[in-house]
């Protein structure tokens, strides 16, 4: 049967069409078979950062102390101190809350590690641990491996290994605190190493007082009592200082250590003399477990000379503040009328302490600053 013209032309076209496509499809390099998708995919690359630390990771801010430890004040500047007093401001808000708990250090184990008897600061810091959520195990050396004979630094190591973040040391020879933190990896408290510093508490007093008195610049601070054996007397004198305070010392020649004007301050040996020219008066106990022999002829005498009497106290100025960092021998160092007085700052320091150990843990953990606002 005879093909027209116009269909031969179609097959045509059709026949060349294919043919094109033939040489083009030989023309194509054969593609690689695809390897087969693995069970388990490779894990992400992990992103290059220079910085590690708190202050890289989201919703952190750099800590206000740049260290890894607290060992004393005597290593703090001004901005350091101003910095934890300012951190603690939020804290005590925070304590303020019907639920007094923010997650901050959450995840965290904080160690107090006490060679010596303590009530407050040892409940203080368990309590600011707990407050931050972290988790807090309180050391009693006299059931411990120590009776045994075990060294501190075995006894520190021990617990590290644990997988602890810090340790809160509190121990009866000068020193201890930075012994243990040139050995460790956490971060070590000083709460408190025999008669040289307790930096948490000189933070706490100067804390409050600037609470009550809006800045230490100026502001005339007597301590008076047993200097030579207060670990107290000396982060104060050193804290106060270095926030614009002037710092007067008064208390028997025998409780006075000499060349303790070098770190700036007065020294008076007559209470009445001194008394009442200061803003500030901080009773210092007696410390009659350190004292290895009668540095005054009795306390009857003590408290006459030295102690903070209900004579003395109705000639003071209402204005001027009265603080005591406990435990307080009534009737030796004050007078019990003291603490009933509105200028008396001691329940005051008690509570402000919780909020400043929080503040000291929070910066030295790298705590999150996001839960600390929305906790």
């Amino acid at each position: 049967m005879p093909v027209s013209k116009r269909t031969a032309d179609v097959r045509r076209q059709k026949r060349e069409a294919r043919l094109q496509k033939s040489k083009a499809t030989r023309q194509e390099p054969r593609a690689k078979a695809a390897s087969p998708k693995p069970i388990i995919p490779p894990p992400a690359p992990t992103p290059k950062t220079q910085n590690l630390g708190p202050e890289a990771l989201p919703g952190r801010q750099p800590p206000a102390v740049s260290r890894k430890h607290l060992l004393g004040i005597e290593d703090l500047g001004r901005k350091e101190i101003e910095g934890i007093l300012d951190r603690a401001e939020t804290f005590l808000a925070v304590l303020k809350r019907p639920i007094p708990v923010v997650p901050a250090l959450r995840g965290k184990t904080i160690v107090n590690l006490f060679f010596e008897s303590s009530t407050r600061t040892s409940s203080s810091f368990n309590l600011a641990a707990s407050r931050l959520s972290a988790q807090c195990l309180s050391f009693s050396a006299g059931t411990s491996s120590v009776k045994k004979g075990e060294t501190l630094l075995d006894t520190a190591r021990n617990i590290e290994a644990m997988r602890v973040d810090g340790l809160v040391v509190r121990h009866s020879v000068p020193g201890a605190p930075h012994f243990l933190a040139r050995r460790l990896h956490c971060f070590v408290v000083n709460a408190g190493d025999g008669c040289h510093e307790h930096p948490t508490q000189a933070l706490l007093d100067a804390f409050t007082l600037r609470q009550r008195l809006g800045s230490l610049d100026g502001k005339k601070i007597l301590l008076v009592g047993d200097i030579a054996h207060s670990r107290v007397a000396r982060s104060d004198i050193l804290c106060f200082s270095k926030l614009g305070a002037r710092v007067a010392l008064c208390g028997p020649a025998t409780l006075i250590p000499r060349g303790i004007e070098d770190l700036g301050c007065e020294v008076f040996y007559s209470l009445d003399r001194v008394l009442y020219e200061v803003d500030v008066v901080g009773m210092l106990r007696v410390q009659a477990e350190r004292i290895g022999s009668s540095l005054f002829p009795t306390v009857r005498e003590y408290r006459q000379l030295y102690g903070l009497t209900r004579e003395r106290l109705a000639k003071l100025d209402k204005s001027v503040v009265i603080t005591h960092p406990g435990p307080v021998n009534w009737g030796v160092e004050m007078d019990y009328e003291v603490s009933e007085l509105p200028q008396s700052l001691v329940m005051n320091q008690v509570t402000n302490g919780v909020a400043v150990r929080m503040a000291v843990l929070y910066l030295l953990a790298g705590g999150s600053e996001g839960e600390v606002q929305h906790g």
